[in-house]
């Protein structure tokens, strides 16, 4: 580019899942305010459903794709939240047969760069047309930093249990490890085919290698270590586009909530949230509501049912709704999740580690207890989180099953909401610092302006 006050004009192409959708819209909005162009491929009859988040719709257009149908799929499906877990790799299948489709998009509409995340085949498409990609992995560095690395540090060789017990070489730090049923899952994960008979883990692996760039959601202070190593492993640039901090609501809390919330102390609540991930199974999600009881704190936890369950109802422990009675509720459906950890009365947060949940936990005032159940990067998160920033604490499990029990969530909560435990006086002006960090002026202004310069140099 001649100067860096020539708008861009990015087209936007996120998995079809509502947690990469999302975040693409929040990063295409702070891009658009700085007025950029930006083209948004995304599921037809999906649109709708995130029109609201659409801050800039004066530059970021949003270009419905017509996602095939394939065997196995309901009818209408387009999204991994319209269908089970099971059923998920189908619409990674739908996805790769929009590429015909994507393909005259591009032709269309003629952006400088696309950002992608699953869509391995991306690169080999936009190199024929003149257009550059950043793959846009909507996660912090870490995950990539560790297993991308291990990944090219092997050349094809099969990853198992041993080659995960050490980081790779050269990896900037030493706060992650893994205990036996972790190393268990992550080799067992190199054999998941992700849709049109693609391994999981080549679908980023290969997006990664043929992606002109790399970006992830982060900021120097924090991750630069991750992504430095990565950009030396791979030889490419890696940018970084700040925290993503998520943009105040335009709705309130709904009534029902703000009523039984100013029902209880400053905070005192312990608030539970794991009702967009997939379910536990039985025995964990009674030892989970066993251990809130076992608190004597008021509780609220969103769950999904637990396996082989259609209600939350009957699967709650033998005599739990009587006992919890006016302080405790666990809750099925979606909930205002960003406003709960906003209210004043809610002073610890248990989290699967996802990055977005992290985040909107860092910067709200509650408490962090760590509970990664699935995925690599809710593993290392919660790592990153209690050993290395001491933000949180992470509840123990068993290091052969992966379980944890009542004690140890009762003892995590009760680690984070004692004023006289060390541990917890210690991650409570942790998480103040780092709180007043991510909060700070100009800290996400001078992310995203960065992450733009970069943008300018790549094109």
């Amino acid at each position: 580019m001649d100067s860096p006050s020539l708008p861009l004009h990015i087209a936007m192409f996120p998995w079809f899942a509502m947690g990469h959708l999302t975040p693409y819209l929040h990063l295409s909005n702070k891009l658009a305010k700085r007025g950029h162009k930006i083209s948004f491929f995304i599921p037809k009859n999906t649109k709708f459903k995130l029109q609201h988040l659409n801050l800039n719709p004066n530059l970021i257009t949003f270009f419905p794709l017509n996602v095939p149908h394939v065997d196995g799929l309901p009818h209408g499906a387009e999204t991994s939240s319209d269908v089970p877990f099971s059923l998920v790799p189908l619409i990674a299948t739908a996805m790769d047969q929009t590429e015909k489709q994507i393909e005259l998009l591009l032709k269309k509409v003629n952006p400088q760069i696309v950002f992608f995340d699953f869509q391995y085949w991306l690169p080999n498409l936009t190199q024929k047309l003149g257009i550059k990609t950043l793959q846009y992995i909507i996660l912090t560095p870490i995950s990539t930093a560790y297993l991308g690395s291990l990944q090219k540090q092997s050349q094809g060789r099969e990853l198992t249990e041993v080659d995960f017990t050490k980081p790779p070489s050269g990896f900037p730090d030493s706060c992650i490890r893994f205990q036996s049923h972790e190393l268990r899952y992550l080799a067992s994960t190199r054999k998941i085919v992700f849709g049109s008979g693609v391994f999981f883990f080549d679908r980023l692996h290969i997006g990664t290698t043929l992606a002109d760039a790399i970006g992830f959601k982060g900021c120097n202070e924090i991750d630069g270590s991750y992504a430095d190593y990565i950009e030396t492993v791979f030889g490419k640039p890696v940018l970084l586009s700040g925290p993503l901090l998520p943009e105040p609501p335009n709705t309130s809390l709904d009534e029902k909530w703000v009523a039984w919330l100013k029902g209880f102390k400053h905070g005192s609540v312990v608030f539970c949230a794991y009702g967009s991930e997939g379910p536990l199974e039985q025995n964990q999600f009674q030892e989970l509501l066993l251990g809130l009881e076992s608190t004597g704190f008021p509780f609220l936890a969103a769950l999904k049912p637990p396996n082989g369950f259609e209600s939350i109802e009957e699967a709650l422990p033998e005599g739990f709704r009587e006992r919890v009675k006016g302080k405790g509720i666990v809750y099925g459906s979606w909930i205002q999740q960003q406003l709960i950890l906003e209210h004043p009365s809610v002073g610890c947060f248990i989290t699967h580690c996802g990055a977005a949940s992290i985040t909107e936990g860092l910067v709200n005032t509650c408490q962090l207890v760590l509970l990664p159940l699935v995925g690599s990067d809710h593993i290392m998160n919660a790592r990153v989180m209690s050993a290395k920033f001491k933000v949180g604490v992470e509840v123990e499990k068993g290091d052969e099953d992966g379980l944890f029990t009542k004690e140890s969530v009762c003892e995590a909560v009760k680690t984070v909401m004692d004023d006289e435990n060390e541990i917890g006086r210690e991650v409570r002006e942790n998480h103040d610092k780092m709180r007043n960090f991510l909060l700070g002026k100009n800290l996400e202004s001078s992310c995203v302006d960065s992450f733009c310069q970069k943008l300018y140099d790549l094109v």
